[in-house]
């Protein structure tokens, strides 16, 4: 199912041509709110808010190259329990495909959420993006897009898109239930709104917009997007695993790790309510260090940082969406997202499996496959 609609862009403005959409998609029947980018009031930053009230969408900003978190993890805990409401949630491709992994492991709710997708221009890593953004946000955002959609590469504004964006193959988000298309078409004309399932169209017949068809320039230009994507991934994946492919070499690159954490916190699919390593399993007695530093003659402080990392490697691979929060999170900028992209991309390959592709695709290991893995097993 997909039916295509036109939305005709305001005053050559495409930020206010998504809010006024955003504003009434609100308005409608059975829409209780919408979770969106939203700029703060205190400071020129975005973060994620639920808005409910349509004059406060003014401040949305689904477009912006700012990308402090991951909304996944965020739209679970809206939906996790029946609420009686229903929201709308406006991702990146990253996001959706984060969801329907927590969905599927019973973190999240589809049946109270209408997924809308926009095609997804990249983002700066953290850091760039409180460099860039000064001034007015809105000129800022509408210079950005403008230049993404008129092929200026990897590099906006002086600042490079992060390494997770380069390296992602997924600018249109496979679970949307609307997606709005933004390549390939004149943006300062109009923009497409595409129903991609049954709760999709039937916000779309609500608002009333003309129908339309996707012209080829719009398909060509997302393949060629994927293509350059595909091409940058791979070439990272060859350098990560390089530089990873034993003890000691995975051993030096996490070396700078200060096991603080903050990429399991950042990762939207990790979800478990208590982590082993902040148990008692992990605190060691004083006495330990000791030992061990006697048996070595010195010991690295703080322990287990590579173990704790393929733990969550061995955790976390199947279902890994390829974000980059956790690179994002890091205070010593390891390259985490990298190595786990590398990792996941082995991983979900041998189970036959994209995290995210689908609502209906089982998790690897949750069911029995009885033809699975006949070459390890040794069975005809």
């Amino acid at each position: 199912m997909a039916t295509t609609v036109q939305l005709d862009i305001k005053n050559k403005d495409l930020l206010e041509t998504l809010r006024g959409f955003l504003t009434s998609v609100l308005k409608l029947d059975g829409i209780d709110g919408i979770l969106v980018p939203w700029k703060l009031p205190m400071k020129n930053l975005l973060m994620p808010a639920l808005i409910t009230d349509p004059d406060r969408m003014i401040g949305a900003n689904p477009i912006s190259p700012g990308f402090p978190m991951n909304g996944a993890k965020l739209l679970s805990r809206l939906t996790r329990k029946a609420s009686g409401s229903k929201v709308a949630a406006v991702l990146r491709p990253c996001e959706i495909r984060a969801f329907t992994e927590l969905v599927k492991l019973k973190q999240g709710r589809i049946e109270d959420v209408v997924l809308i997708g926009i095609d997804c221009l990249g983002a700066y890593r953290n850091t760039d993006y409180f460099k860039w953004v000064n001034g007015d946000l809105d000129a800022a955002t509408q210079r950005y897009a403008s230049a993404v959609l008129s092929g200026a590469g990897d590099v906006v504004d002086g600042f490079e898109l992060s390494p997770a964006c380069k390296a992602c193959e997924y600018p249109q988000a496979p679970g949307a239930d609307i997606l709005i298309g933004l390549f390939g078409v004149d943006t300062t004309q109009n923009i497409l709104v595409q129903a991609r399932t049954t709760a999709g169209e039937k916000l779309t017949d609500g608002l009333g917009l003309a129908a339309a068809e996707e012209p080829a320039s719009r398909k060509k230009a997302v393949e060629a997007l994927i293509q350059n994507r595909a091409a940058y991934r791979d070439e990272m994946f060859e350098k990560t695993r390089e530089s990873t492919d034993s003890l000691e070499k995975l051993t030096s690159y996490l070396a700078s790790c200060v096991n603080c954490y903050n990429c399991r916190v950042a990762c939207p699919v990790c979800y478990c309510r208590e982590c082993v390593f902040v148990t008692d399993v992990f605190d060691h007695e004083p006495y330990q260090y000791i030992r061990w530093a006697e048996q070595k003659g010195a010991v690295k402080l703080p322990t287990d940082t590579v173990f704790y990392h393929v733990t969550r490697l061995a955790h976390m691979s199947t279902a890994c969406v390829g974000c980059g929060q956790c690179s994002n999170a890091c205070p010593n900028d390891i390259p985490v997202m990298e190595l786990f992209r590398s990792i996941a991309e082995g991983t979900q390959k041998g189970f036959d499996y994209e995290a995210g592709r689908s609502i209906d695709d089982k998790p690897p290991l949750s069911e029995f496959r009885e033809d699975e893995y006949q070459e390890v097993v040794g069975m005809d």
